[in-house]
């Protein structure tokens, strides 16, 4: 892997572990959390598409 890849994971790794906690505290209802899980699915897979095309 690059250093670039690796940093990009790092910088993700952390922003998940800062992230997550507050997200599972606010989302105790299970449709809830399915619903908040769903819709930053598809927010992940709209920037991987994104960034993808933008290499090509």
């Amino acid at each position: 892997m690059e250093t670039d890849q690796i940093m990009s994971a790092i910088f993700l790794t952390a922003v998940l572990v800062l992230i997550l906690p507050g997200f599972l505290s606010s989302n105790n209802k299970t449709k809830q959390f399915m619903k908040n899980l769903s819709i930053w699915a598809i927010i992940v897979l709209i920037i991987i598409v994104i960034i993808y095309f933008i290499k090509q």
